[in-house]
């Protein structure tokens, strides 16, 4: 193993039974970290649906899609690379280090150079120096780049709930007061800011490594491919899933937006929000395995099996009780997002089947596959947003999810040629939950044309979620025999054995 400091060494964790258990136990601890984040930005966008307006939040979305877009290249792709790779050097990841901070750097100086063209694009004067001030968070996502990988890299996933939480509560405590005290649309600003300033030092202070000087030909040249090829995939993906709130801030305003914006992020977070625990323990998990194509394939359509098991339900309530809940989160004033937020609903399945499929390739070094995948949906997504354009955000949100449902099989098709996954295991891994949602989603129709109208928001929320979920629950774990699966995961979670040395 590579020294790094006195108390520091990296390699990857010795690839064996115990990597099953490690990822197990990594993933319950993100999702359950993922689980308190959530409830603590739900409660956030519950406050400051009250406090701020929908001009506010489109204001922000119109300087996230400039901020959105370098930030791309916040990390060059290098935090994967670091990752990805089965062994790695100090002087490499020293000299990542500092190509990260120079990148950091870069891009906020291109935030400042950049911001009148959007300035000028949105014809909003107020957006240069919200653009200005947000992008100096690139100058810390720089600085911790490489340590937030190699927490990550040593699968030390509840460092990673630790940082986050903190990050996510520092910066929820700063919007909130900033909008109490009648800042508008900075709040949001400061929420940014401040939550990469929080995230920055937690991974600092949880990483005893300090970096050396960048060395030349110290074997970096392979990393820094993966890098770019992950960065350019990264561009493309950013924008067939930013189009939507270019164009519809660009036609419609900062209001529609913020409209929009609101709607889109309710109906995504909570998928985004376990993707982006499952994500970070899979990817690392799966590139341990690479080398191992039946293993890893038996990992994959576990990890596959449990995030659709988990979205299924979440895209079936959102559509089903759309107005209850808008009303019950964002309040009376944002109801003209509720049509938008059930438009929408349908994209959360779609990123729960598309997006693991990119942890699999990327796992196995195919940046340039996942590149292609990506080049070739992204005209399909804009498509689909640009045909609803005219008929306002409900018309850019029905364009959104059609496109988004079309390319799912195209998609998958590509991602899996070559590797030891067929259509049939797939299947298999889908399966009960997508037979369990259509019970559910019956049982949910139900309760709507028995008790529309019958009861207030969160009574009616109380009844209508507690039933979908009971359904889907008991019909996936004892109609669809999936209690055993579960049951294996929870042994996992809780045995004994050592853990694997890192």
């Amino acid at each position: 193993m590579a020294e790094l400091s006195p108390r520091y060494h990296v390699s990857a964790p010795r690839v064996s039974d115990g990597l099953k258990r490690e990822s197990v136990r990594g993933g319950v601890v993100a999702i359950s970290a993922q689980g308190m984040k959530l409830a603590l930005q739900m409660l956030t966008m519950i406050v400051l649906a009250r406090l701020l307006s929908a001009e506010d939040f489109g204001l922000q979305g119109m300087a996230v899609i400039l901020t959105g877009f370098l930030g791309i290249f916040k990390d060059a792709g290098l935090g994967a690379a670091t990752v990805q790779r089965l062994e790695v050097t100090h002087e490499q990841i020293s000299t990542l280090f500092w190509i990260n901070t120079a990148v950091g750097v870069a891009l906020a100086t291109s935030t400042v150079a950049l911001a009148p063209v959007m300035v000028g694009f949105y014809s909003e004067p107020r957006l240069y120096w919200v653009a200005v001030i947000s992008g100096a968070a690139f100058v810390f996502n720089g600085l911790a780049a490489q340590h937030q990988a190699l927490i990550l890299r040593e699968m030390r996933f509840m460092t990673l709930a630790k940082i986050d939480l903190f990050s996510l509560t520092m910066s929820s405590a700063v919007g909130v007061v900033m909008a109490w005290l009648g800042w508008h649309y900075w709040s949001l600003v400061g929420m940014a800011v401040v939550g990469s300033i929080a995230s920055a030092a937690g991974a600092w202070l949880a990483i005893p490594w300090i970096p050396g000087p960048p060395r030349r030909k110290c074997g970096v040249l392979s990393m820094l491919h993966f890098g770019w090829m992950s960065s350019c995939n990264s561009l493309v993906v950013f924008l067939a899933w930013n189009i939507d709130n270019i164009l519809v801030g660009r036609v419609w305003g900062a209001e529609a937006l913020g409209l929009y914006g609101r709607a889109y992020q309710l109906a995504t977070l909570p998928v985004q929000q376990l993707m982006g625990a499952v994500g970070g323990v899979a990817f690392t998990a799966f590139s341990r395995i690479q080398d191992e194509p039946e293993r890893l394939a038996r990992s994959f359509l576990r990890a596959y099996t449990l995030l659709i098991s988990f979205t299924i339900p979440i895209a079936i309530c959102c559509p089903l009780f759309a107005e209850q809940i808008i009303r019950v989160v964002l309040g009376p004033k944002w109801m003209e997002a509720a049509p938008i937020f059930r438009l929408l609903a349908p994209t959360a399945v779609v990123f729960a089947l598309a997006n693991p499929l990119s942890w699999l390739v990327t796992s196995t070094g195919l940046v340039g596959r996942a590149l292609s995948i990506s080049a070739a949906a992204t005209p399909v997504v804009i498509l689909g947003v640009v045909l609803g354009l005219n008929h306002g955000p409900q018309g850019v949100a029905l364009g959104y999810s059609v496109a988004m449902a079309l390319i799912v099989i195209p998609i998958t098709a590509w991602a899996k040629h070559g590797t030891n996954i067929t259509w049939t295991d797939l299947w298999r891994a889908t399966k009960q939950p997508l037979l369990s949602g259509v019970l559910a989603a019956a049982t949910g129709l139900i309760v709507n044309i028995t008790l529309g109208g019958q009861l207030a928001p969160i009574p009616y929320l109380f009844v209508g979620l507690g039933l979908v979920l009971g359904v889907y629950g008991w019909s996936l774990l004892i109609v669809m025999g999936q209690k055993d699966l579960y049951m294996d995961l929870l042994t996992q979670v809780f045995s004994a054995q050592p853990r694997p040395q890192v």
